[in-house]
């Protein structure tokens, strides 16, 4: 929708007046400067990914759906931020969509692209120190390959998944889990569809046929973890540990039949309170979509998941209850607590996978040392084809989701099975709970990892992590000496066709 001039009392005549003085004044800044380029944080995985200079403090995204997942929604995305150094400049993350308009804290500023960034010029430089609001008019267009990320099509609308790097196909932003901010979504659709995003609603109004649909989080968030959903569904409410409000979106043709799923959710965070402390988060809840996609996804408060693994009968009890442990696990270890770069990533999946694999014992009798050894014999093969997990190899060109191999999944899962095997159950508790506690709601790395780990332990673990998370051969399992290293097969305890965690 566009933008509604500022309200003052100069005639609206003198308005445009002066917005085009200052869009005229800002492309003479743009003549003075030189070609813009797409810039980057510096992260090792994806050189172009994330913006130096300012810190999001939240993004407010407005989104008009037509009716149908085959033809763009109109947007606009503004954008509060904190300047962190001197700009002439401020570049965005955006592709794969049409921007109409942008102002700089209420006044019209150039813009251009440049690869996959949206760059903006201002009429005046910014400096370090100074709060800056963006907003941008665009387009979100959900058609494209299947396999790009952003907008999911579904059977019935629309969903998201957007890790690693898709997040900027839907919405100008700082595409990186570094920048993490809070978020404010209002989704306009037919009033016959159900709208649905992260945290909580904040309002819903009805004018003529369409709905709009207002929800905020109230924890900061990572753009890959942004989630929209509209479609014919329905919000099934319940309530959890300390009354956690839950909510579940499903085809409101599924309501009944995917309920005795839906139901263990309450267990299912009881469980991991257990392990590592309180939920971190406002809200939880599963949103089942009809769609395919080869993997679930952990978005915040609302982790998507793709209906067959409900409904096909291949799939056991045991395992698809692991994976809706997956999920959950996330959101504390890669939501909450989120990766300073790319390369932290075995940090999420290695929790996840560690907590997936714990449930899986302790309820279904699924020996976590046997998938264990089976992971440390396919350990150097992991590793030779993907990095060891603190070092991946960047995703396959043309292939972003290929960073997302075994080695950062059960690869990783093995670290922390070293881990407590070196350092004993009881600091490796210890060392969990404190991780979530300490970084919730920030970021953090490798290294935050470690020194924890070694302060818990009271003693030097630089060798010990050397080996297991940085080199090409997977060092011998203490307490195991003679497991062995072979060439890699599914873990055991995998299922064919079975989907993968996100």
């Amino acid at each position: 929708m566009p933008l509604t001039p500022p309200r003052n009392p100069s005639p609206r005549a003198r308005w445009l007046r002066s917005a085009v003085l200052v869009a005229a004044s800002a492309g003479l800044v743009a003549a003075a400067l030189p070609a813009p380029a797409p810039l980057g944080i510096g992260d090792p995985l994806f050189p172009h990914l994330g913006n130096p200079g300012y810190d999001v403090v939240s993004y407010d995204i407005d989104l008009t759906y037509p009716g149908r997942n085959t033809e763009p929604l109109a947007a606009v995305t503004r954008i509060e931020a904190l300047v962190t150094a001197d700009l002439e400049r401020i570049n965005l993350d955006f592709t794969h969509g049409t921007v109409s308009s942008v102002t700089v804290d209420g006044e019209p500023a150039a813009f251009e692209t440049s690869g996959e960034d949206l760059v903006i010029t201002p009429a005046g430089a910014t400096e370090r120190g100074d709060a800056l609001s963006i907003a941008v008019t665009h387009t979100s267009d959900p058609r494209g390959p299947a396999d790009a990320g952003g907008w999911v099509r579904t059977g019935d609308g629309l969903a998201l998944a957007n890790q690693a790097d898709a997040a900027h196909r839907v919405f100008p932003s700082n595409d990186h889990p570094a920048d993490k901010a809070y978020f404010t979504f209002r989704i306009t659709a037919p009033s016959s569809l159900t709208a649905v995003a992260n945290g909580l609603p904040a309002g819903r109004t009805t004018e003529g046929s369409t709905t709009t649909w207002t929800y905020r989080t109230t924890h900061p968030m990572a753009t890959e973890l942004a989630q929209v959903s509209i479609g014919r569904t329905t919000v099934v409410h319940r309530t959890g540990p300390h009354d956690l409000p839950l909510r579940d979106v499903v085809r409101t043709a599924d309501r009944d039949l995917l309920e005795p799923w839906l139901k263990r959710t309450p267990a299912h965070v009881e469980w991991m309170e257990r392990q590592v402390g309180p939920y971190p988060f406002e809200t939880y809840g599963l949103l089942i979509a009809d769609v395919e996609t080869g993997f679930e996804l952990e978005t915040q408060t609302l982790s998507l998941f793709e209906r067959r693994l409900f409904t096909e009968p291949g799939f056991p009890e045991w395992y698809v209850d692991s994976v809706m442990v997956h999920e959950l696990a996330h959101h504390w270890f890669g939501n909450s607590v989120s990766p300073r770069t790319w390369s932290d990533l075995w940090l999420n999946e290695g929790h996840a996978s560690w907590y997936e694999a714990l449930y899986a014992e302790e309820t279904a009798g699924q020996s976590l040392e046997r998938r264990m050894k089976a992971a440390y014999a396919a350990s150097d093969a992991w590793r030779a084809d993907g990095g060891p997990p603190a070092a991946p190899e960047p995703p396959t060109p043309g292939q972003k989701i290929s960073l997302f191999r075994p080695v950062v999944y059960d690869g990783s899962a093995l670290v922390l099975y070293a881990l407590r095997k070196e350092i004993g159950k009881e600091a490796f508790q210890q060392l969990q709970r404190r991780w979530v506690s300490e970084h919730r709601d920030g970021t953090a790395s490798t290294a935050d990892f470690t020194a924890l780990a070694a302060e818990i332990a009271g003693r030097d673990l630089t060798s010990f992590f050397a080996g297991w998370l940085h080199a090409a051969k997977t060092p011998p399992m203490p307490g195991h000496p003679d497991w062995r290293s072979r060439p890699a097969g599914p873990p055991r305890g995998a299922v064919k066709g079975a989907v993968k965690p996100g």
